[in-house]
């Protein structure tokens, strides 16, 4: 089995090794609180891993090694990716809305040695059972489709073990999205993982008690590690519901959760939010996609000053935050500003030609971070694409401030050209949510037989209303011009979102336009 190894890396202590230090200082203390209701303590969640860290081991789990995740928001899914990197193995996350064909070839390509299932995800798990080349599976409880590899690891003692990694290891290569094919997979490494982990977000708590309705396998994962790291405890829920989420909120104390804007919507928008005591709640965290300037400011009256906006993206981590007295702060064309830089991170706009541009004037936002990605796997053609000369370009258009406030405008890749200039969704996006008819939307562009680009709305009413396409018209061409206006409507009972939790537009185009 393999041990701890401090002659390797200069004895460099991983993430998971922080992690579990933390844990052991309070054995006692409550540190997950599973959906169900069941309390795992620091010390019953230490052994665990290392319970399971060692079996991995046992069964080949080596530095190097890749491990893939078929998992929810559990606490064996916590234990799994822990143990696996303690064990020097790099982790690949499969994702809920993927196909069992797509996830088949994500393993394919990152080489995966072993599948670890949890057993809410049976079905999948036989689907990806029937397809030539998936590595060798094992399941996270008694789901009765593999060995159950806890079951196992149960009888092992918890023995420490750990030094088996250096910081330019991969701890996971994270994936981009996507449904269909393979999508890129980024390289994040321990070294600059284990350098982000103390960092303490104002208003967690003290200590802090995350609640994850969100993906494990997303940013919900890594606020999970930061708050267990700070002597806290994570509350799981399955998924997102916003009346689940104020009930549990209130009944779990809860101090610092994470929400995409368009969930945070929905949480605005339930009608048990007066009547829930959220007087515990003293940070919400948003970010993910952009925000509509117009619900934050509502948001900001709701909830009080719990609001931090947060800017990355998985090439750079952490870029701004913008705290609660920056919830009402916007740009020149409206945008609600995304903060200024963390510390030790670079902001730069720039020009196609690379020319930096002063503030005010848009361009592509380029950061320079300690944090960087190391590239992505396997593919040195996109990693020269994205990381040159020691920046990373984002594919966001922005604009900074006098100030160094950062304000996106949107994705370089979703603009739309249409005859007469650009069409920014995010930008139309915002305008729409101000109209009293329209409580949430996602604005996408498809493309014609002869290659002309057209502005779709898809628009969530608001209870009782129905706005036309010629109210939507008249109302963005008097506030934003002709070349705002979209050319079709889609009323919709709710807008669907990618596993990430960002509006699935591939999907709303595929299904509107075809």
């Amino acid at each position: 089995m393999s041990q701890r190894d401090d002659t390797r890396d200069g004895g460099f202590d991983s993430y998971v090794e922080a992690v579990l230090d933390t844990l052991a200082e309070g054995p006692g203390r409550p540190a997950v609180t599973t959906a169900e209701g069941r309390v795992i303590s620091a010390g019953e969640l230490r052994d665990q891993v290392l319970r399971l860290a060692g079996e991995l081991a046992e069964r080949g789990v080596v530095r190097g090694t890749t491990v893939t995740l078929l998992t929810g928001n559990t606490a064996e899914a916590l234990v799994a990716r822990y143990a696996a990197n303690l064990a020097g193995a790099r982790v690949v996350g499969l994702y809920e809305g993927m196909s069992p064909p797509t996830m088949a070839e994500i393993m394919a390509s990152v080489e995966c040695a072993l599948l670890l299932v949890d057993d809410r995800r049976h079905d999948t798990a036989e689907e990806l059972g029937k397809i030539a080349g998936v590595p060798p599976m094992l399941a996270l409880g008694p789901a009765g489709f593999a060995e159950d590899v806890l079951a196992a690891a149960a009888g092992r003692p918890a023995r420490p073990m750990g030094g088996l990694v250096g910081p330019d290891d991969d701890w996971c290569v994270r994936h981009t999205g996507g449904t269909t094919g393979v999508p890129k997979g980024i390289r994040t490494t321990h070294g600059p993982y284990r350098q982000g982990l103390d960092h303490r977000f104002a208003g967690a708590g003290d200590p802090p008690r995350f609640l994850a309705c969100t993906a494990l396998a997303h940013l919900a994962g890594v606020f999970i590690d930061m708050t267990l790291r700070q002597g806290g405890s994570a509350v799981l829920r399955h998924g997102f519901e916003p009346g689940d989420v104020l009930a549990t909120i209130e009944r779990e104390r809860v101090t610092h959760t994470w929400l995409l804007p368009p969930l945070l919507y929905r949480l605005l928008d339930h009608p048990d939010l007066p009547g829930a005591d959220l007087s515990s709640l003293s940070r919400i965290s948003y970010g993910g996609t952009a925000a509509s300037a117009a619900r934050m400011r509502q948001a900001a009256e709701v909830l009080g000053p719990v609001l931090y906006g947060l800017y990355g993206q998985a090439e750079a981590q952490h870029i701004t935050e913008a705290g609660p007295a920056e919830q009402t702060r916007t740009g020149s064309g409206g945008h609600l500003t995304v903060g200024r830089a963390v510390p030790g991170v670079e902001i730069a706009i720039r020009d196609p030609d690379g020319t930096t541009l002063p503030p005010g004037e848009r361009g592509e936002v380029q950061v320079r971070t300690p944090h960087v990605m190391a590239g992505y796997w396997k593919r040195p053609d996109l990693t020269a694409e994205v990381l040159r000369d020691g920046w990373v370009h984002t594919g966001d258009v922005g604009y900074l401030d006098e100030d160094g406030y950062l304000y996106i405008v949107d994705r370089i890749k979703d603009m739309i050209v249409v005859v007469g200039g650009h069409v920014y969704p995010t930008e139309l996006e915002e305008l729409l949510l101000s109209h009293p008819g329209v409580a949430r939307c996602a604005v996408f562009g498809s493309r014609d037989a002869e290659s002309v680009e057209h502005v779709h709305a898809a628009v969530v009413p608001v209870a009782g209303r129905r706005p036309s396409l010629e109210e939507v018209r008249e109302f963005v061409t008097s506030r934003k011009g002709r070349l705002y206006a979209p050319e079709s409507l889609h009323l919709l009972p709710d807008i669907p979102l990618t596993a990430a939790g960002k509006p699935d537009k591939r999907l709303l185009r595929e299904r509107l336009v075809g």
